[in-house]
């Protein structure tokens, strides 16, 4: 099974009670969203997922000088931030994608899905 990353994407600007609209609507979420984990554990799916801070307590390091530079703050500046994320084992790409939309509803925001590299595709990138 190959393994994907479902990445939960939200505004930038957030609420009282996140990217919901109400206090109800951010507990509904949170159950639903629970309600998917368990599913994910039950089919064999889940390898590891959690939400993230803002992104305005991230600190962005740049090492690749002599002396890393820390910036507080996003490494890009957009609208939308990762919010959260869950790793997951699917059979292919169409089981994933089926796993996502099932997230989507579940948390209410929109996800995105990227494959890990597999061993094959690294060997592939050194082969002359």
């Amino acid at each position: 099974m190959a393994r994907y990353m479902l990445s939960v994407f939200g505004s930038a600007e957030r609420g009282e009670f996140g990217d919901y609209p109400s206090r109800e609507a951010m507990l509904q979420a949170f159950a639903d969203t629970g309600a998917f984990n368990e599913k994910l554990q039950h089919e064999g799916h889940f390898v590891f997922a959690d939400g993230l801070e803002p992104a305005t307590t991230s600190t962005t390091v740049d090492g690749q000088g002599g002396t890393p530079v820390l910036t507080d703050g996003p490494y890009l500046e957009t609208k939308e931030h990762l919010g959260g994320f869950w790793v997951v084992e699917a059979a292919d790409l169409d089981e994933a994608l089926a796993l996502a939309a099932e997230a989507s509803r579940a948390c209410r925001g929109v996800v995105e899905v990227r494959p890990f590299q597999s061993a094959a595709s690294i060997e592939a990138l050194l082969e002359p």
